[in-house]
């Protein structure tokens, strides 16, 4: 028998909030204790955000209109990335990009609220106001209606997709620490030499990156070749990052192509990644090369990311929004290959942690597509978790 449910607007069941941000001229109000949140700190699908990439002083809070979230509150991006979602493990500022989300504790339960927010997300996109960023605004949760069980049953619900929150949750977790396993590895073999008695041998090469690099520069004319944006943690889809399109007309767009090394608009890292797709289409402001085919991408990759401050100083200033890559500097930077039979006994040891971390990602994506289904069904009503536990 399915629980009675109570229709509200969404307005009405939740407290809402907005952030702010510390004057920037008054370094006394930054680098505290206070963690302060933007939405590129929860913008990954993750239930809870743990880290932010700015934090703020006791003094930042007092004299801004930042506000504190607390314990099992709940972010929403208002601004530019619209809709990102993350309950808070711990107390946290943000800025104003942003609203803080409190259930009112008589009518909803904020696991609870977090999954109803989820399946609302279309809906608030498709009510965003605004010309050029879409835009979140406090009238907007008024016209959403939405339907609630009692508490009880709240929980249940919670339970249910929580359970599998908490498993994908989990698998990052292991993936995170497989993956700094294989760094630690690498850097053991590849910068500190330790197999070798701390000194690199001498049957290893010093090449050149003019000798394996050649600048790629031809143009997209496809509309139908998925789009790439580059980031400090590599390349990606770029609808995995951003809703903005990269130009008006995919002509404009620069190709890219499987093992190529791309470089993107940096600021005060450095922004690259080594492509792993078969093709995409990236900004024309991107610096693209393609990789000789006798060097190992996956070494090159692993070589950049451990000797990072050797290439920190190949961010300049370009004509366009951030900074560019000197790639004089580039083609000038060398690498050191071992011969083959060293990579291959490396790549035994860290194939073995990555197909780990491949079947955990696999499992992500199912359990996200198990979780992501039963969603709208669960916060509709349609289907119970008593229904759930029946059918098994």
């Amino acid at each position: 028998m399915k629980s009675e449910r109570t229709s509200y607007q969404l307005a009405d069941i939740i407290d809402l909030f907005g952030g702010g941000t510390p004057k920037t001229s008054m370094p006394e109000y930054w680098d505290g204790n206070i963690p302060w949140l933007s939405v590129k700190d929860f913008n990954n699908d993750d239930r809870y955000v743990y880290e932010t990439t700015k934090t703020i002083t006791q003094a930042g809070l007092n004299n801004s209109s930042t506000k504190m979230l607390m314990r099992d509150d709940i972010i929403i991006s208002a601004r530019g990335t619209v809709g990102e979602l993350a309950m808070i493990p711990f107390p946290m500022a943000f800025n104003q990009s942003c609203y803080g989300i409190r259930g009112r504790k008589d009518i909803v339960i904020q696991p609870y609220l977090y999954y109803l927010l989820k399946d609302s997300i279309r809906l608030l996109k498709n009510q965003t106001h605004g010309s050029v960023f879409d835009t979140i605004t406090k009238a907007t949760f008024a016209g959403i209606k939405v339907t609630v069980p009692p508490i009880d049953e709240q929980q249940k619900v919670a339970d249910t997709l929580t359970a599998l929150d908490d498993k994908i949750a989990v698998n990052k977790a292991i993936n995170n620490h497989l993956e700094q396993m294989a760094q630690a590895i690498f850097k053991s073999w590849f910068v500190d030499f330790e197999p070798f008695g701390g000194m690199m041998p001498t049957d290893w090469r010093e090449v050149k990156f003019s000798a394996f690099l050649t600048p790629r520069i031809e143009k997209s004319n496809d509309p139908n070749i998925p789009l790439f944006s580059v980031t400090d943690n590599g390349i990606f889809p770029r609808s995995e990052k951003f809703n903005k399109s990269l130009s008006k007309t995919t002509t404009m767009n620069k190709i890219v192509r499987e093992t190529d090394l791309v470089f993107g608009m940096s600021r005060e890292i450095l922004n690259w990644g080594v492509m792993r797709s078969p093709i995409g289409g990236v900004s024309s402001a991107y610096n693209i090369f393609a990789v000789e085919s006798n060097i190992n991408s996956k070494y090159l990759e692993s070589f950049i990311k451990a000797y990072s401050f050797y290439f920190k100083d190949l961010i300049r200033p370009a004509t366009r929004e951030g900074q560019g890559v000197d790639k004089e500097a580039l083609m000038m930077k060398s690498i050191y290959l071992p011969p083959d039979d060293t990579l291959m006994k490396y790549y035994a040891i860290e194939d073995s942690l990555t197909g780990i971390i491949s079947a955990n990602k696999a499992e992500n994506v199912c359990l996200a597509a198990l979780r992501d289904t039963l969603l709208p069904r669960l916060m509709s009503g349609e289907l119970s978790v008593t229904d759930l536990v029946t059918n098994r």
